[in-house]
């Protein structure tokens, strides 16, 4: 069975509601063969990530950046996966109060560098998610469970 990650920094109700509506779409029936396993990204580390098959990613932009509970996740686990983890499947998630450029180029070097490769393009909300907002998390979830299980 394959194993999906999903590290997530979740300390607002709109990051809660993200992370349900991912959770539920990587946890899917349409999607066989797939465990998944969250950890936040204060506690997740470099085990969990070599242990997985492919990853999903959820962080608040803060100051126009990653939270730094993501930014510590990366730092503790970049060096001793990075041989490990190459062409490893991963989505992302981010909740911005306006403008997520920074945060979302910052996952890009980070990822582009651990040799990860992007299953989607990030989806990123910004205020309130709404009904289309959490449909596009459940999509992410599910199609990054895809990628790793058979459906």
């Amino acid at each position: 069975m394959k194993r999906l990650l999903i590290v997530h920094h979740t300390p607002s109700p709109n990051l809660q509601a993200m992370y349900e509506a991912v959770r539920s779409g990587a946890s899917t029936d349409e999607v066989g063969g797939v465990e998944v396993v969250a950890r936040p990204a204060l506690t997740a580390s470099p085990v969990d990530v070599l242990e997985a098959d492919g990853y999903l990613l959820g962080s608040p932009v803060n100051l126009g950046y990653l939270s730094g509970a993501l930014k510590h996740f990366f730092d503790q686990v970049y060096y001793p996966c990075l041989e490990e983890t190459v062409r490893r499947p991963f989505g992302a998630y981010l909740h911005a109060g306006s403008d997520a450029t920074g945060a979302l180029r910052a996952l890009e070097s980070i990822t582009t560098g651990l040799k990860w490769r992007a299953v989607r393009p990030p989806a990123v909300v910004t205020g309130e998610p709404g009904r289309a907002a959490l449909e596009e998390c459940w999509e992410l979830g599910a199609m990054v469970a895809a990628e790793l299980g058979t459906v």
